[in-house]
């Protein structure tokens, strides 16, 4: 049996030798006081700064959350990324960071479900814990529903992109934005039209913003829900998680079916968001990735009710 060479290692240094020899060293003599009452708060420094600022707050904050939908899954987990932010006068130097993060883990440690009813109760809380007006937060997650087969039946999960934007202001109360970033399907009117034979395809990306009215009841509604449908039910197809063939047989003829331009699916998703009477005003924008092109095509359109009822 042949024996393995041992081979000597190195002696190192201790850990504390290395540390120095990277650069470390001894702490010095503290004089700065290390009770929180003695230590300076510049961020509450009262003067005048010159200017009110209109956002200060921190971003890109992950923490888990929950989500309640009306489709299956009805109860998920997931990971909110948050922005926090309020106004500033110009008499305060700045806010205190850390109370937006202080608020945060306050709600996770109850279960932070993200509802519009839980977030102006969060933004109100906000307010008066930084001693402002007002507050904002936005949370964006991914949201998941199933879909089934057109055919077959047999189930996957689909999923869109959605953000709830909630702010409260001591003046003027609470207002709630809410968007879904929704994927579809869109086959091209003009090669239907002109080839022998088929048409291309493509997948686009249709992006929902839209302002919800005071009135506007999530017990009876969930906007993800209805901004999804919005988006699938003007596209040429909807995506499946799960094909068999038969499902790719109806899902391709559907989409020949129904040819649409980016053109068409912004004014007929809109004219889908006007008709829903909680909706104030709405953003679309839809994005197709060309399959015969190397660039993409796009469209979108803004409309405000409101300010339309003005100009009538």
């Amino acid at each position: 049996m042949q024996q393995t060479k041992i081979i000597p290692l190195k002696q190192l240094p201790t850990k504390e030798q290395r540390h120095r020899l990277f650069g470390s060293v001894q702490p010095t003599e503290k004089t700065k006081p290390v009770e929180k009452s003695k230590m300076a708060d510049l961020q509450n420094t009262k003067k005048d700064f010159l200017f009110n600022l209109d956002v200060v707050g921190i971003s890109n904050v992950k923490y888990p959350i929950t989500i309640d939908s009306n489709l299956n899954p009805n109860f998920q987990s997931s990971i909110g990324t948050f922005k926090f932010s309020s106004s500033l006068t110009n008499t305060s130097k700045g806010t205190n960071m850390s109370r937006f993060m202080e608020q945060l883990n306050d709600y996770y440690e109850q279960g932070f479900s993200i509802t519009i009813a839980n977030l102006n109760k969060f933004t109100k809380g906000l307010a008066k814990r930084l001693d402002q007006k007002d507050a904002t937060i936005e949370v964006s997650f991914p949201w998941f529903f199933e879909r089934r087969g057109p055919d077959s039946g047999l189930t996957g999960l689909n999923h869109a992109d959605a953000m709830i934007r909630v702010t409260y202001d001591q003046t003027k109360g609470y207002s709630a934005d809410v968007s879904l970033s929704a994927l579809i399907t869109t086959l091209c009117p003009c090669s239907k039209e002109i080839s022998e034979y088929s048409a291309h395809n493509q997948r686009g990306e249709v992006n929902m913003e839209a302002t919800l009215s005071d009135d506007f009841d999530e017990k009876k509604t969930d906007w993800k829900e209805m901004l999804l449908e919005a988006a699938e039910s003007n596209a040429s197809a909807r995506l499946h998680p799960v094909l068999k063939r038969p499902d790719e047989k109806m899902v391709t003829e559907q989409a020949y079916e129904n040819p649409r331009f980016v053109e068409d699916i912004v004014r007929l998703v809109a004219a889908d968001l006007y008709e829903i009477p909680f909706i104030t005003k709405f953003n679309i924008s839809c994005k197709n990735e060309e399959s015969i092109h190397m660039h993409d095509a796009i469209a979108s359109i803004k409309f405000d009710k409101l300010a339309s009822l003005h100009e009538h």
